[in-house]
Protein backbone atom coordinates (compact mmCIF):
# COMPACT_ATOMS: atom_id res chain seq x y z
CA UNK A 1 0.00 0.00 0.00
CA UNK A 2 2.35 2.27 0.80
CA UNK A 3 4.94 1.76 -2.22
CA UNK A 4 5.26 4.42 -4.50
CA UNK A 5 3.22 6.98 -2.54
CA UNK A 6 5.14 10.36 -2.12
CA UNK A 7 4.67 12.40 0.80
CA UNK A 8 6.03 15.93 1.15
CA UNK A 9 7.39 17.12 4.53
CA UNK A 10 7.61 20.75 5.44
CA UNK A 11 9.66 22.40 8.05
CA UNK A 12 12.06 24.87 8.66
CA UNK A 13 13.87 22.49 10.96
CA UNK A 14 15.92 20.28 9.34
CA UNK A 15 16.70 18.62 12.27
CA UNK A 16 12.35 18.22 12.40
CA UNK A 17 12.53 17.10 8.39
CA UNK A 18 15.18 14.44 8.74
CA UNK A 19 12.95 12.36 12.07
CA UNK A 20 9.88 12.65 9.69
CA UNK A 21 11.14 11.68 6.77
CA UNK A 22 13.39 8.66 9.17
CA UNK A 23 9.72 7.70 10.42
CA UNK A 24 8.22 7.64 6.89
CA UNK A 25 11.03 5.65 4.27
CA UNK A 26 10.87 3.16 7.14
CA UNK A 27 7.28 2.57 6.47
CA UNK A 28 7.96 2.37 2.70
CA UNK A 29 6.93 5.65 1.64
CA UNK A 30 8.83 7.92 -0.57
CA UNK A 31 10.10 10.99 1.08
CA UNK A 32 10.66 14.78 -0.51
CA UNK A 33 12.03 17.53 1.79
CA UNK A 34 11.16 21.15 1.63
CA UNK A 35 12.75 23.54 4.30
CA UNK A 36 9.31 26.35 3.62
CA UNK A 37 6.53 26.85 1.63
CA UNK A 38 8.36 28.10 -1.14
CA UNK A 39 10.57 25.14 -1.63
CA UNK A 40 7.61 23.06 -1.63
CA UNK A 41 5.66 24.68 -3.69
CA UNK A 42 8.71 24.55 -6.79
CA UNK A 43 9.24 20.79 -5.49
CA UNK A 44 5.22 20.20 -6.59
CA UNK A 45 6.19 22.10 -9.73
CA UNK A 46 8.14 18.88 -10.77
CA UNK A 47 6.95 16.38 -8.58
CA UNK A 48 3.35 14.76 -8.03
CA UNK A 49 3.13 13.51 -4.30
CA UNK A 50 0.68 11.91 -2.49
CA UNK A 51 0.70 13.57 0.47
CA UNK A 52 1.67 17.18 2.18
CA UNK A 53 3.03 17.05 5.77
CA UNK A 54 3.92 21.28 6.99
CA UNK A 55 4.49 23.04 9.80
CA UNK A 56 2.27 25.32 10.39
CA UNK A 57 4.90 28.50 11.90
CA UNK A 58 7.81 28.93 8.99
CA UNK A 59 8.38 32.34 7.68
CA UNK A 60 8.07 33.80 5.26
CA UNK A 61 5.13 31.06 4.10
CA UNK A 62 3.72 29.92 6.83
CA UNK A 63 1.82 26.17 6.55
CA UNK A 64 -1.34 28.09 6.11
CA UNK A 65 -0.23 29.93 2.93
CA UNK A 66 1.16 26.86 1.37
CA UNK A 67 -2.28 25.08 2.00
CA UNK A 68 -4.56 27.98 0.61
CA UNK A 69 -1.72 27.77 -2.12
CA UNK A 70 -1.98 24.07 -2.94
CA UNK A 71 -5.66 24.08 -3.00
CA UNK A 72 -5.87 26.85 -5.52
CA UNK A 73 -3.69 24.08 -7.79
CA UNK A 74 -5.95 21.99 -9.71
CA UNK A 75 -3.63 18.72 -8.84
CA UNK A 76 -3.41 19.45 -5.49
CA UNK A 77 -7.06 20.97 -4.53
CA UNK A 78 -7.94 16.91 -3.16
CA UNK A 79 -4.34 15.91 -2.06
CA UNK A 80 -4.60 15.25 1.89
CA UNK A 81 -2.72 18.19 4.05
CA UNK A 82 -1.36 17.07 7.54
CA UNK A 83 0.01 19.94 10.08
CA UNK A 84 2.76 19.12 11.97
CA UNK A 85 3.47 21.82 14.72
CA UNK A 86 3.67 22.60 18.35
CA UNK A 87 1.27 24.82 18.35
CA UNK A 88 -2.14 22.86 19.82
CA UNK A 89 -4.63 25.85 20.22
CA UNK A 90 -7.99 25.08 18.59
CA UNK A 91 -7.60 28.59 16.83
CA UNK A 92 -4.68 27.04 15.04
CA UNK A 93 -6.57 24.02 14.52
CA UNK A 94 -9.90 25.70 13.06
CA UNK A 95 -7.78 27.84 10.89
CA UNK A 96 -6.28 25.41 9.13
CA UNK A 97 -8.87 23.59 8.92
CA UNK A 98 -10.23 27.15 6.70
CA UNK A 99 -7.12 26.74 4.77
CA UNK A 100 -8.25 23.21 3.56
CA UNK A 101 -5.72 21.25 5.94
CA UNK A 102 -7.33 17.69 6.50
CA UNK A 103 -5.78 17.00 9.91
CA UNK A 104 -3.25 18.23 12.90
CA UNK A 105 -0.74 16.61 14.78
CA UNK A 106 1.30 18.11 17.76
CA UNK A 107 5.08 17.71 17.97
CA UNK A 108 6.00 15.41 19.36
CA UNK A 109 4.54 12.88 17.25
CA UNK A 110 4.78 9.58 17.79
CA UNK A 111 5.52 7.25 14.85
CA UNK A 112 2.66 5.24 14.84
CA UNK A 113 0.25 8.10 15.48
CA UNK A 114 1.78 10.11 12.62
CA UNK A 115 1.81 6.69 10.42
CA UNK A 116 -1.43 6.05 11.33
CA UNK A 117 -2.90 9.58 10.02
CA UNK A 118 -0.86 9.48 7.15
CA UNK A 119 -2.19 5.60 5.86
CA UNK A 120 -5.95 6.16 6.58
CA UNK A 121 -5.74 9.65 4.69
CA UNK A 122 -3.92 8.13 1.92
CA UNK A 123 -6.57 5.20 1.92
CA UNK A 124 -8.92 7.14 1.82
CA UNK A 125 -7.77 9.09 -1.71
CA UNK A 126 -9.31 12.16 -3.45
CA UNK A 127 -12.23 13.35 -2.05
Amino acid sequence: MTKNRIILVVDDSAVMRQMISAMLEEAGYGVLLAEGGEAALAHLGRTQVDLVLTDWTMIPMDGGELTRQLRLLADYAHVPVVVLSTISSEAGKSDARKAGANGWLCKPVRPETLLDVVGSLLQMGPE
